[in-house]
């Protein structure tokens, strides 16, 4: 095939358009790496991965001379120079972008790539005989970025960088498709938005400060940069979002949004929407905002807060499976990831998707081991049971702690900092943050019922009716019409953001459903810390206390008349007849 019918050039503007919505598959980012290369004298070739744009060193000289972030290698090679990048994760490629910025008048005048794919852990050499070449010579010119498109490949887990004669390239990068990896258990949960599981990011409103694309990377990152960061509004009830294809149709349980390093510029609220659809809809039919009326809230307009992982459980109907998210944000700001747990479906074919906008197609929930002793007749529920933080608990309660960097608290709260003005040494004489008011302590007792507040502790045993699946039955519920109720561990506090099942308790709540019962379709079930305190908002219906692995006391802290009525606590057990509820516990 010549070279013309083989790949063709693309200009910068159109770079959007054909590779904005295709991971990046060399980035170091996923795990991108240079297993070796030719020649490196000047500069080092892991630049050729970095994230980053690369930016000018001019002026500044080291022992070899001027310095640059890229690649560059000696002069005078009398054949050309390589380099070879093992994939973050495999994937069929279909283009490149290979920028010399910086580079003039020592930049690399051709390049050739290659690729193949191994199963091997011995990295491949230059000379192997499986290398297929999929972009022929090309000619590049300095200080500038070349894209070059090509038919999609076979499935690669390396590309070879090939450079003629020598000289230095500043960035390189390999867009492709990524050949998603699923658990084999099609009933485990897993982050179906994730990059590895074949989720991309089809669209946003604005990406002026960071990209889209980040939002489905691997681990939580380095900084502010490598998140998705939109620019400041200035309009009345502006906001921005980012569709997401998940890598496979599925049914959603809860979603993880990480605002890690956006502490002043963090968005004040989300809400989340998915929809069933085609890949090959016409952009206007899905991603224009606003969406179309086959959307689905999965989650309605919640706060969240800064520099923090939020776990919000999602509700969406059991069993339905969709094929994209949309996560908005109001008024605009930044999240580092977003992760959307759920199941596959188990008959998913990646190649038999259906060609236009299709209703929401639904599949029966997993199997449910069941607890040993009498079995009910009712279907059964899942509730998973998510990390505790503030902004998930709010419509409940509060949520009672510290916070290690004073910038992570929600905002509004107010800190007296250990280190304050020179005038004043803090609060405790400089040994202490101070976290003013968290939680009221508020009753509304009818006049003369002669309630007063007080502290109580309850020891709390172990859970013991723990199924082989580390699942629990839900059996009842109970509520204090008249006052909020508040417990605080007085065991050993956990390190920050870390949920020691040993050290933890359950905490499980529900709204108050049209009946004056608890409203069963509304659970939502929270592991706490013995760092964390909760304080139950006055009637919230709640599950009696409950520790995991280990006796653990907790103070209470509530107001109550103390003659055991109905005034002081009101107790209803659920009906297994008509439905099973199960707490779905972390593993240990």
């Amino acid at each position: 095939m010549s070279d013309v019918l083989s790949h063709s050039v693309i200009p910068l503007e159109a770079f959007t358009d054909e590779f904005s919505a295709t991971p990046e598959l060399s980035s170091v980012a996923l795990g991108g790496q240079i297993t070796s290369v030719s020649d490196e004298f000047f500069a080092e070739a892991f630049h050729l991965l970095l994230v980053e744009p690369a930016p000018s060193m001019k002026g500044q000289f080291g022992p070899k001379g001027a310095l640059y972030s890229g690649w560059e290698t000696r002069r005078h090679n009398p054949t050309y120079d390589w380099c070879i990048i093992k994939l973050g994760t495999s994937g069929s490629i279909v283009g490149f972008d290979i920028d010399t910025s910086n580079f003039n008048g020592n930049e690399a005048p051709q390049v050739s790539v290659e690729i193949l794919h191994t199963d091997q852990k011995e990295e491949p050499l230059d000379h192997d005989s499986r290398w297929s070449e999929v972009l022929p010579k090309v000619n590049l010119g300095p200080d500038s970025r070349h894209l070059f498109k090509i038919p999609q490949s076979t499935t690669a887990s390396h590309v070879k960088l090939n450079m003629y004669p020598d000289g230095g390239i500043a960035r390189f990068r390999v867009y492709g498709h990524v050949v998603p990896v699923f658990p084999s258990d099609v009933s485990k949960p897993f982050d179906m938005a994730h990059v590895f599981a074949g989720g991309v990011v089809m669209y946003t409103s604005d990406q002026h400060f960071g990209v889209g694309s980040n939002l489905i990377l691997p681990g939580r990152g380095k900084h502010m940069g490598d998140g998705w960061e939109t620019k400041r509004s200035r309009q009345k009830g502006h906001k921005d979002y980012a569709i997401i294809k998940l890598g496979a149709p599925g049914a959603l349980e809860y979603v993880e949004l990480d605002t890690l390093h956006f502490k002043g510029n963090f968005p004040e609220s989300c809400e989340l929407h998915a929809i069933h659809a085609s890949d090959h809809l016409p952009i206007e039919e899905l991603y224009k905002d606003g969406g179309s009326q086959e959307w689905t809230q999965i989650l309605p307009r919640t706060k969240l807060g800064p520099h923090r992982q939020h776990y919000f459980q999602l509700e969406s109907v059991a069993g339905q499976l969709y094929t994209h998210v949309k996560i908005t944000i109001h008024p605009d700001g930044g999240l580092k990831r977003v992760r959307v747990i759920g199941r596959r479906a188990a008959d998913h074919f990646p190649e038999a998707e259906p060609l236009q906008l299709t209703e929401t197609p639904s599949i029966s929930p997993p199997p449910i081991a069941t607890l040993d002793g009498p079995s009910a007749s009712g279907p059964a529920t899942i509730v998973p049971v998510l990390p505790l933080t503030p902004e998930a608990f709010a419509p409940f309660g509060h949520v009672v702690q510290a916070y290690g960097d004073l910038d992570a608290a929600p905002r509004g709260t107010r800190i007296t900092a250990a280190k304050g003005p020179v005038c004043s040494p803090g609060p405790n004489f400089g040994t202490a943050d101070k976290f003013h008011k968290l939680a009221p302590i508020l009753s509304s007792y009818p006049p003369g019922s002669n309630a007063a507040p007080g502290l109580s502790v309850y020891r709390c045993r172990p859970l013991e009716n723990v199924a082989a699946d580390r699942t629990t039955e839900l059996t009842a519920f109970e509520r204090h019409p008249y006052t909020n109720q508040a417990f605080i561990p007085m065991g050993k506090g956990a390190g920050e953001g870390i949920v020691d099942p040993a050290d933890s308790y359950l905490v499980v709540v529900t709204k108050n459903g049209e009946d004056d019962k608890p409203d069963v379709s509304t659970i939502r079930a929270f592991l706490a810390t013995s760092a964390q305190g909760i304080v139950y908002r006055a009637g919230v219906w709640h599950q009696p206390m409950t520790v995991l692995n280990k006796p653990l006391d907790l103070t209470c802290v509530e107001t109550q008349i103390g003659d055991g009525s109905a005034a002081d606590c009101e107790i209803v057990a659920l009906d297994r007849i008509k439905q099973v509820i199960k707490l779905q516990l972390p593993s240990v």
